[in-house]
């Protein structure tokens, strides 16, 4: 099997690794496009597929976003029996699909059809799922609402940030990648059409995404926190009139009550901020145990905050 893969940082090396070692799969070419942004994250999973695609003597090619008449031609050049995309964020045309016999896979950080789009794992964590995944799924028109090959389940604690569940989720792309091609080459294997009633799709996170709001309940302010832990950009508060990055916050042991936003006290080895009303739970309290004052250095919340009483927007 000649599998064409197109792929980008951690995503795209994690595929990679797996396709290269797989029996009886060749990996002809590589289509890739270097990013350039400077946002640390994007640097912290800028693991080089095409480094690693090079040393395995895989031709490597770099494609803007709006050369599909040119990856066509590639993939009839390369001879492609099936495309695989990790990490590949543009859509590819139904035409360029087409000119390959078994059409595309992609692999998809998210328990399809819920959380596609961007970010899932953020989304996710943000919105306080207990669990997490991977989906391969046929390419189509429709990002991310192709019909499904293979998924797999992760769990996720109740206090694990974006980052610690990101390592694991990575180490199953490679795995989830094979088993993907593994089922697509079974005779009689028909996979499952996605439910379009139970799709949903996320955009990019914007610095609006990660304001801590303040009048929510605290297992949301706390989710927020864990969702943008380094290396995404913090969730983040005024104070003083300067940005203030929450880096660290946990769960009270006992219940506090009060306006949204106070500064009330010293607990549970952190800073209480009181948020919104808990429907669940008696309790509106959040504990801010690490923080970073924009330009300046991160802290403990109980250093930063030196005098109790006042109110964060």
């Amino acid at each position: 099997m000649r599998v064409v893969l197109l792929g980008n940082q951690k995503w795209g090396h994690r595929s990679l690794e797996a396709l290269i070692t797989r029996p009886g799969t060749s990996v002809p070419l590589l289509v890739t496009h270097p990013y350039a942004g400077d946002d640390p994250y994007e640097q912290v999973w800028a693991d080089s597929v095409a480094d690693l695609a090079r040393a395995a003597g895989v031709e490597v090619v770099n494609l803007p976003h709006d050369a599909a008449g040119e990856l066509k031609s590639r993939l009839t050049a390369a001879g492609a029996d099936v495309v695989v995309a990790s990490n590949w964020r543009i859509r590819v045309p139904a035409d360029v699909l087409a000119a390959v016999p078994m059409g595309g896979i992609n692999v998809h950080d998210a328990l399809l059809p819920k959380y596609g789009g961007f970010a899932p794992l953020n989304w996710a964590i943000e919105r306080g799922e207990a669990e997490v995944g991977l989906s391969a799924h046929v390419m189509s028109e429709a990002i991310d609402l192709g019909d499904l090959i293979v998924q797999e389940r992760l769990p996720v604690g109740p206090d694990e940030t974006a980052r610690e569940v990101a390592e694991r989720v990575f180490a199953r792309v490679g795995p989830v990648t094979v088993a993907a091609l593994d089922r697509m080459a079974a005779p009689g294997f028909a996979p499952l059409p996605q439910s379009r009633a139970r799709s949903t799709i996320f955009h990019r996170r914007t610095v609006a995404d990660s304001r801590i709001d303040w009048s929510r309940p605290p297992r949301e302010v706390h989710n927020l926190v864990r969702a943008q832990a380094d290396p995404y950009p913090n969730a983040f508060t005024f104070h003083d009139g300067r940005r203030l990055a929450v880096k660290r916050t946990a769960l009270p042991d006992r219940p506090y009550c009060g306006t949204p936003g106070r500064i009330a006290s010293l607990g549970n080895g952190g800073v209480i901020v009181i948020c919104g009303r808990d429907p669940q739970h008696d309790n509106q309290g959040v504990v801010a145990l690490r923080v970073q004052l924009e330009g300046g250095r991160e802290l403990d919340a109980t250093d930063y905050f030196t005098e109790m009483g006042g109110d964060l927007p």
